[in-house]
């Protein structure tokens, strides 16, 4: 077969055709599969418990999880939803989590306020061992159910996302 321009226009459609299919259905496949559940799975060392000072929220992006000061207690919450996996910041002017994608709002420990969301934000336990806090992220603690308002506190000031 003599290689002529009709054949050599055909084939390059159907390799940019294909090229694109491939291309539309990786891209899918990252949107649509589930996140994963931590950055690291096991212990981690977090440093002194004095570090977190009470009222404040610091990200560790290792265990992809806050830690929380409420009043003194210290709690290792999970940066997914319990609603549907969306990642929850802290908002520093109004001092609680809230949530970008469908607006549940959380208080300093994680309990919730208002939102979708099915329950308080999940937790992994911590401990303090010789005098360093130590978050197990293998497991994880359902959140509080609705109602619990051990740490409820009004809002310090605007929300971020503009609920709650």
């Amino acid at each position: 077969m003599a290689m002529t321009r009709r054949y050599l226009l055909r084939t390059g459609w159907k390799l940019g055709g294909g090229l694109l299919a491939l291309a539309a259905g990786w891209t899918s496949w990252e949107l649509l599969r589930p996140l994963a559940t931590a950055g690291a799975s096991g212990k981690i060392a977090l440093g002194s418990p004095a570090n977190f000072k009470p009222g404040t929220a610091t990200f560790v992006n290792q265990g992809r999880l806050w830690v929380s000061n409420a009043d003194g207690h210290l709690f290792a919450l999970s940066q997914k939803c319990p609603h549907l996996g969306c990642r929850v910041p802290f908002c520093e002017s109004s001092g609680r989590f809230e949530c970008p994608c469908h607006g549940s709002v959380f208080d300093i420990a994680g309990e919730w306020i208002t939102g979708p969301s099915p329950r308080g934000m999940d937790q992994h336990p911590l401990t303090v061992e010789n005098d360093v806090l130590v978050v197990d992220t293998s497991k994880r603690i359902n959140g509080p159910d609705h109602g619990a308002a051990n740490f409820l506190t009004a809002p310090l000031g605007p929300a971020c996302a503009g609920n709650g």
